[in-house]
């Protein structure tokens, strides 16, 4: 066997498991919207995203893709795909990444943001 007939088989391993797996169970993805005056609502099939534009944001998530809100600010993205649930929740948080300097955006839950020092402390540094 060579090592691309390995590499194949493991492959279709993992896709075929995954495919089970969407099935049975599904896949999700919780992204956090972090910021004052950020907020997200349910509006026809999709969000209405309040993000800091001087105009909302709506967002409609592809065919097999369902989005949970809670509270305003926890959106829950889920599905048999797990690649189109990955992609779903990427490019929800594309719509405004976390501020290097404040955090401000979408991120998902659990991810850390390393925040740089702003202006005051690199003064207060000198």
């Amino acid at each position: 066997k060579s090592h691309n007939q390995v590499a194949d088989a493991g492959t279709r391993r993992s896709l075929t498991v995954n495919a089970v797996t969407g099935l049975t169970t599904g896949f999700s993805k919780t992204l956090e919207i972090q910021g004052t005056g950020y907020r997200a609502a349910v509006k026809d099939k999709g969000l209405e995203l309040a993000l800091g534009f001087s105009h909302p944001v709506n967002f409609t998530p592809p065919e097999g893709i369902t989005l949970v809100l809670k509270d305003n600010r926890f959106i829950t993205v889920t599905g048999a795909d797990k690649y189109l649930v990955g992609q779903t929740a990427a490019n929800l948080r594309r719509l405004r990444q976390p501020d290097a300097y404040k955090g401000k955006g979408i991120r998902y839950q659990g991810e850390v943001i390393k925040l740089k020092p702003g202006k005051a402390a690199k003064a207060a540094e000198a």
